[in-house]
């Protein structure tokens, strides 16, 4: 309750600037109602996280979903301009660049990190006494022949997250006869990560028949936190060899007219009470120091001290020749 308060009140402070210092924009962000924050499918906020802004500023926070984050930054890039929301939150540093080419945004701050990484079911490996893979070589080998679940990368960020990674792990050259590999032992394509995590694989709330699944370092503390029945440790590990680091933007869509409610909005998600909420509602890493992460959250996830990552500029310049090489591989 405390940091509500406080957080309301530096608010406040920032509402009386920003309207003091936008003339130009009195007529429009005045007395506007609602903020519109575009975002993913699977952005699932802590309950009443935006009651301390609504109480700040007057404002209510309209949150869209559209879909991954691939297809929503595809939409936004549709409307760049003339925007549907306010705010945008998915951007992240695999599709950066098409964002800054269309000009999408005014501004954008990072909000949040976390690891793409292959998770495992520990219940079914042990089960069958099978030793679980330990890189991205082994999920080439016959042991794990059908068991793999990806996202499509040309509409999932997490998909394309962990198609940069093996780029970057084998090289530009080396790379697509890494795939041709997985494709002959059987890789599953889902389309998106809520398909692919929740009904695909099997040690989560689908209880499909892939054991193993391109999802985050972060998502065992979730499978603790909304286990059935309590329990003590999570069901699921993560092959840390194989994560990529994603780091997510939040931003101004360019054509808002609300641009003062779009800065405060940002604002109060870089602050503490937000990022401190993130860990056990979007199951991610804040980017904001202060901030302290949940016990839970500080035990079971994990973010490798040397991930995978790529240059945002190598990114853009051959992302869409490794998109179109790859439907050539799998589809």
């Amino acid at each position: 309750m405390k940091k509500s308060r406080a957080l309301a009140a530096s608010l406040l402070v920032v509402v009386a600037s920003a309207c003091s210092s936008s003339a130009a924009n009195t007529s429009s962000d005045a007395t506007p109602k609602v903020v519109t924050l575009l975002t993913y499918d699977a952005f699932t906020p802590q309950d009443k996280i935006f009651d301390a802004f609504t109480e700040a500023t007057g404002a209510k926070v309209k949150v869209i979903t559209g879909g991954d984050s691939g297809v929503l930054i595809s939409k936004a890039i549709l409307t760049a301009g003339t925007p549907e929301g306010d705010v945008l939150w998915g951007l992240d540093n695999t599709l950066l660049s098409r964002a800054q080419k269309a000009k999408l945004l005014t501004s954008y701050e990072p909000v949040d990190f976390a690891d793409i990484c292959v998770n495992y079911d520990k219940q079914w490996f042990s089960s069958r006494s099978v030793a679980p893979p330990t890189s991205l070589e082994d999920l080439a080998l016959p042991a794990y022949k059908n068991l793999l679940s990806v996202q499509d990368p040309v509409a999932s960020s997490p998909g394309l997250g962990f198609l940069l990674g093996t780029i970057a792990h084998f090289g530009a050259d080396n790379w697509q006869n890494y795939w041709k590999s997985l494709k002959a032992n059987g890789v599953h394509v889902s389309p998106d990560w809520t398909t692919a995590y929740t009904i695909d694989f099997s040690g989560s709330s689908g209880k499909g028949k892939y054991p193993i699944v391109v999802s985050y370092g972060s998502s065992p503390p979730a499978e603790v936190l909304y286990a059935e029945k309590p329990i003590n440790t999570p069901p699921t590990a993560v092959i840390e060899s194989t994560c990529f680091r994603q780091t997510e933007y939040v931003g101004a869509l360019r054509g808002t007219r609300n641009s003062n409610l779009a800065v405060l909005l940002i604002s109060y998600l870089l602050d503490v009470p937000f990022q401190e909420s993130m860990p056990l509602s979007l199951f991610v890493f804040p980017v904001n120091k202060k901030a302290t992460l949940p016990e839970l959250f500080s035990k079971f996830a994990v973010a490798p001290k040397t991930p995978l990552t790529l240059d945002p500029s190598e990114i853009e310049k051959n992302r869409d020749s490794w998109l179109s090489t790859w439907r050539d591989i799998i589809l």
